[in-house]
């Protein structure tokens, strides 16, 4: 079983290598992306916990993509750069990074930044959702209760189902791959033949519509994944 899902984001195929052997020998799970323009779209498809990042790549630089990121999420950011002096550095800490290194690194330096960094936003994600209600439409959640009601009306979910409508609720402009609902709810590698995502899923439309026949709450969107049905955006 993995731990978190870690984005690695480096053009320079050794270092990159070297940074998710490392990583993936402390058991996390790990994508790497070649380019800001291959990061960005990971992240548009995929949920990540946190995400090591250069600065000097082809197609979107890293400081845009501090910048793009800290528009849509609150997610570790770890800068790992050739570039060493305080401006630079004082510069992506102000855009939103969490956290720099400078190249050369050692190996376990990396996995005590990235372990230190969990931590502290483990820390937040519970001081922040303690007792948080999300609501879409019709529909509210409570987290800590595990409750849902649509139009007042108590929801009956199974814990598979009521995980995927939770990780869809706390995002609503978010596209999950299926990958990346399975490996969120499963806590497991997804292989691409599991239905389960679908499944579940249709479950859950299927009893929202009982109770509210005339809205989709869920949206299909294809060859990618699940968002909710947001009309406006």
């Amino acid at each position: 079983m993995y731990k978190e899902h870690i984005l690695v984001v480096e053009d320079d195929v050794d270092i990159n290598n070297l940074i998710t052997k490392t990583l993936k020998n402390r058991e996390f799970q790990i994508t790497q992306a070649f380019s800001g323009s291959e990061a960005s779209l990971q992240l548009s498809i995929c949920e990540f916990d946190i995400i090591l990042l250069d600065l000097m790549l082809p197609g979107i630089i890293g400081e845009e993509l501090i910048k793009q990121i800290r528009t849509i999420k609150e997610i570790p950011i770890i800068v790992i750069s050739a570039k060493t002096s305080l401006q630079d550095k004082i510069k992506v800490l102000n855009l939103g990074a969490d956290d720099y290194i400078t190249k050369p690194f050692e190996s376990e330096e990396i996995i005590a930044r990235v372990n230190s960094q969990l931590r502290r936003y483990r820390k937040f994600d519970m001081q922040l959702n303690k007792n948080k209600d999300y609501k879409f439409k019709e529909l509210t959640l409570d987290e800590e209760s595990r409750q849902v009601k649509v139009k007042n009306i108590d929801l009956e979910l199974t814990a598979h189902e009521f995980d995927i409508l939770c990780i869809l609720l706390k995002n609503p402009n978010k596209v999950y791959s299926r990958e990346a609902l399975y490996e969120s709810v499963w806590k497991n590698g997804y292989y691409g033949e599991d239905n389960s995502v679908n499944v579940h899923v249709s479950n859950i439309r299927k009893k929202i519509k009982e109770i509210s026949l005339d809205e989709e709450y869920i949206k299909t969107v294809w060859g990618i994944g699940f968002k909710l049905n947001n009309k406006n955006l």
